[in-house]
């Protein structure tokens, strides 16, 4: 019996293992007992704990801790954004049917909009470079041709499958031109990137906690308090009447903690990062020459690296890289079991063939050079197996 290889881990832009501190905080609470909504002692000594978590949050995202809105996670986050803005501005004063956003924004935002597409909204999936890059000139077009009709405007703050970061402050400037609110998911982008609620004039901001070091189950809404906001789920009004339900005040500290942990070493991992990434790039290349690279570097997070192997599928390399000990995900989507290109690269112009030839590496808090060099010596051999496999039979 042969031992199973030793794991590397390059898929944080997925997950990102919890961070100590995070761990040790949440599980001190996990023993307490304590409804944040109950009035005795155990009660509002969990209503502490929960407080000032959220001002932790405020004080690491530079927002109001009255703007911070706990949820289930990041694609509650975004439902509540989109939907409960879009609604509390559609009524019998104004009549705001449209909603803008980009080609290549995630499910989390794409399938709520699709959902409100079959209920009356007009969504608008506006047209990308060949980086993944919202084009501005049609962003404003877009508005300007009848401003008075959008109810809001979501841009993601960084591409989770590529890397690309989108051009935030220039969405704002346009959008707040016309009195339109600007919602961003900025899942990928949290700890990573320097992100700052009021500074950068979005109305909302997504974030969710296992992408920072926090647990799972976890997230939330950061949202102006000027911003109206109908609630998708009623039965208490726990968090600012926008969300009901019992929160979880022992997820809430772990997520807080990660939050600030990541927030405050942000710019020494960003450089971490950046240099693993430039020497994936670069061994990969050395091994497979005709690798092609997702993006502009200098536009792109610092731990995201998509490649596009030609002449491979990308499912087949995975696993292939997988038996080796290798983690990384694919550039394509799998719905009920189908294999699809995936719809960030096609917007981008990629073929379908080169979209089902991609990987994803993302590095994170726990990536190593030893990680670098353990994908460098496995990506050869698994990208000629992966290429024999797609040849047909009698071309062998």
């Amino acid at each position: 019996m042969t031992d199973a290889p030793e794991r590397v881990y390059l898929d944080h832009a997925a997950t990102t293992p919890m961070l100590p501190e995070a761990i040790e905080t949440m599980t001190a609470l996990l023993g307490r007992v304590g409804n944040p909504s109950s009035l005795h002692a155990s009660g509002r000594d969990a209503r502490r704990v929960v407080e000032e978590s959220r001002e932790r949050i405020a004080q690491s995202l530079d927002c109001r801790p009255g703007e911070v809105v706990f949820t289930s996670g990041g694609t509650e986050a975004d439902n509540l954004a989109l939907k409960g803005v879009h609604w509390a501005r559609n009524g019998a004063a104004a009549v705001r049917t449209r909603i803008l956003t980009t080609a290549v924004e995630h499910h989390a935002v794409l399938d709520p909009l699709h959902w409100l597409a079959e209920r009356g909204a007009a969504v608008e999936l506006l047209p990308v470079d060949a980086s993944g890059r919202l084009d501005l000139d049609a962003f404003e077009a877009s508005i300007e041709a009848d401003p008075d009709s959008v109810s809001l405007a979501s841009v993601m703050w960084a591409n989770n499958e590529v890397g690309t970061v989108q051009p935030v402050a220039e969405v704002v400037e346009i959008a707040h031109r016309h009195g339109i609110p600007v919602h961003t998911d900025a899942v990928q982008a949290i700890g990573i990137l320097p992100v700052a609620f009021a500074a950068s004039g979005v109305d909302a901001l997504t974030l969710t906690g296992h992408k920072v070091g926090g647990p799972f189950g976890v997230g939330a809404l950061v949202v102006r308090r000027e911003l109206a906001v109908v609630p998708l789920v009623h039965g208490g009004g726990q968090e600012r009447d926008v969300r009901s339900g019992t929160i979880d005040a022992p997820a809430i500290a772990g997520f807080a903690r990660a939050v600030e942990a990541s927030v405050a070493d942000q710019q020494k991992r960003a450089a971490h990062l950046a240099e693993l990434r430039t020497e994936l790039v670069r061994r990969v290349l050395a091994a497979v020459p005709d690798v092609q690279v997702s993006g502009q570097a200098a536009e792109l997070l610092p731990g995201h690296a998509h490649l596009r192997f030609p002449g491979c599928e990308g499912d087949s390399l995975l696993m292939l890289l997988d038996a080796q000990g290798i983690e990384c995900s694919t550039g394509s989507a799998c719905n009920a079991g189908v294999p699809q290109a995936s719809h960030v690269l096609l917007a981008m112009g990629c073929s379908e063939a080169e979209a089902r030839s991609s990987l994803r590496f993302t590095l994170g808090h726990t990536s190593t050079a030893h990680d670098v060099e353990r994908l460098a010596a496995a990506i050869g051999p698994a990208v000629e197996r992966a290429r024999a496999a797609a040849q047909p039979r009698g071309l062998r």
